[in-house]
């Protein structure tokens, strides 16, 4: 169901959402945490579908922030979702322009499940300092997209200038697959026996360099990106050592195919992660990720971007 309420107020939709959810016999206490979405139009329906199919694992309120022309008239419009619209959550839309096109504590304050975590998420260009604007100050987890930058090894150096606990990165979630299969494959290796590694990706992808500077950050060793074709993501990461390569390489489709000496060809699941897949992951966990933490302060200065570099140019 979708209840639309013109030039509104946020004390009003509050009370509008309690009387539909009395109505219906439902309450909110099955309902574990607040996710705030802040983005705009063009990036509305494509945030909610992706949040709408996590609430299925996380039951929460989510509220839209869709906002407009700060130099417009002063005004705050409303859409209510409940019931099939909404999927396992409260789904409140607020489209404001003039001095509700900013967005501030005051405009979700009203709407916040009380005693619940809340979770910010900027599908789109986020702020450089995601802790410090209004939303941020509110949030126990805050969720960029470097993706969403117009420039990936920029972006990431903003992120990690601007890092602080309790913020995470959507490109960071893309390689939770990745990273459990490297991670395999090096307890199956001696990882002293790694003498360099490359990784085999698109110089667009902010995954491909946070995956390269993750593994100079675990390794310790000479760490390069072999640039491939924009837009198709991380291909392969080859780990050199003198007893014969080993290379984990993907091609476009979900299988993934492992190389190793005096070994036969391993097939491995690594399907692409969809943005429903990383978000539902990251409102499984609420602490700091102490690890993103580490490979962008420590782990991006000691990756070679040469070949990055070189391709953005």
């Amino acid at each position: 169901m979708k209840i639309l309420m013109e030039d509104t107020t946020t004390s009003k939709v509050a009370k509008r959402i309690t009387a539909l959810r009395e109505a219906s016999g439902v309450v909110t206490l099955g309902r574990v945490l607040t996710l705030v979405i802040s983005t705009d139009e063009p990036g509305l329906e494509s945030a909610l579908t992706a949040a709408n199919a996590a609430s299925l694992e996380h039951p929460c309120r989510i509220i839209l922030l869709a906002l407009g022309d700060p130099d417009g008239p002063d005004r705050l419009d409303a859409e209510l979702r409940v019931g099939g619209d909404a999927g396992a959550s409260d789904v409140v839309i607020l489209r404001g322009s003039g001095a509700n096109a900013r967005p501030d504590e005051s405009l979700v304050a009203a709407l916040l499940l009380p005693d619940a975590p809340i979770v910010v998420w900027w599908p789109g260009e986020a702020p450089a300092v995601p802790s410090e604007t209004p939303l941020g100050r509110l949030a126990h987890r805050r969720i960029t997209d470097t993706a969403a930058a117009p420039h990936a090894e920029r972006g990431l150096w903003r992120r990690r200038d601007g890092h602080r606990a309790g913020d995470t990165d959507m490109a960071w979630t893309r390689l939770t697959l990745w990273r459990i299969q490297v991670a395999a494959i090096l307890d199956d290796l001696d990882p002293a026996s790694v003498e360099s590694v490359t990784v085999d990706g698109a110089p667009d992808s902010p995954s491909t360099l946070l995956l390269a500077s993750w593994l100079a950050l675990c390794l310790s060793v000479p760490v390069t990106i072999a640039h491939s074709k924009r837009g198709h993501g991380i291909r392969a990461v080859r780990l050199r050592r003198r007893a014969g390569d080993v290379v984990l390489s993907r091609s476009q489709s979900e299988v993934a195919k492992l190389y190793q000496q005096g070994r036969p060809v391993q097939r491995i699941s690594l399907p692409r992660r969809t943005d429903q897949d990383c978000l539902a992951e990251e409102m499984r966990r609420l602490d700091p990720d102490e690890i993103l933490g580490d490979v962008l302060s420590r782990g991006l200065p000691g990756t070679d971007l040469k070949a990055v570099q070189a391709s953005e140019r």
